[in-house]
């Protein structure tokens, strides 16, 4: 447990009020993103202020009203789940490096250059990406942050999201293997025949129909039959 100095504010406002925590900045950030989950050594001062640096604790009627119990721990996990976390600029730094690679790589495996309809190169996304200015919030999803990337990316690379649609057919030998493969991807119809083969039609990213084959491929030895479908077919 780190000391009170080291320790970093959680808060979340309920009707124009501030409620606060203070919390060990490694295991707050471990339990925000659900990778602790117990608090156990979160809290550093198992109160809740309505201004921790001016150590002004919250009244009982206040948390009563406002959470609906007085409980510090029920209370310490709505902020923490529901809350902001103030990281401390070495978190915010690891984060942000991290959340830009998996855009970078969302977008490797999801967008083409529409000059060659091949996917770009990581590194040639991760270059471009230095070169224009990115808003990347450390605490949301990487996919969720695609769209507002790829614009500002648009500036320097070319880039198209583009789905494929393919029809598969594969022989009842390799039909329950290859079947969880098609279900990862939106699989858009399914049809099981008498034999016990497998055919379906799935929709995917077209940065990702290379990978999708290998898998397919190795899934069924080669066994196996694919079509390039046009968009409305």
């Amino acid at each position: 447990m780190v000391s009170l100095d080291k320790a970093i504010i959680a808060h979340m406002k309920i009707e124009g009020k501030l409620f606060e925590i203070y919390v060990d900045p490694d295991a707050g950030l471990a339990y925000r993103l659900g990778q602790k989950k117990e608090l156990n050594n979160v809290l550093v001062v198992e109160e809740i202020f309505t201004d921790a640096k001016a150590s002004e604790r919250a009244k009982a009627a206040e948390l009563q009203k406002a959470f609906h119990t007085q409980d510090v721990f029920v209370i310490a996990e709505k902020i923490l789940k529901d809350g902001e976390l103030a990281l401390t600029t070495d978190q915010k730094h690891k984060m942000m490096e991290q959340k830009r690679k998996q855009i970078a790589q969302l977008i490797a495996r999801e967008a083409t250059d529409p000059r060659t309809g091949a996917p770009h190169p990581l590194a040639r996304i991760e270059a471009s990406m230095d070169k224009v200015r990115l808003d990347i919030d450390p605490m949301q999803d990487a996919a969720a942050q695609m769209d507002k990337v790829i614009s500002a990316l648009r500036l320097e690379l070319p880039i198209k999201m583009e789905k494929k649609r393919i029809a598969i057919k594969v022989p009842a030998i390799h039909a329950h293997r290859a079947f969880g493969l098609l279900k990862s991807q939106h699989m858009e119809r399914e049809e099981w025949g008498s034999d016990g083969s497998l055919m379906g039609v799935i929709t995917i990213p077209a940065g990702m129909v290379g990978e999708f084959l290998d898998k397919l491929n190795k899934a069924t030895s080669g066994d196996n039959q694919t079509k390039m479908l046009d968009a409305g077919k």
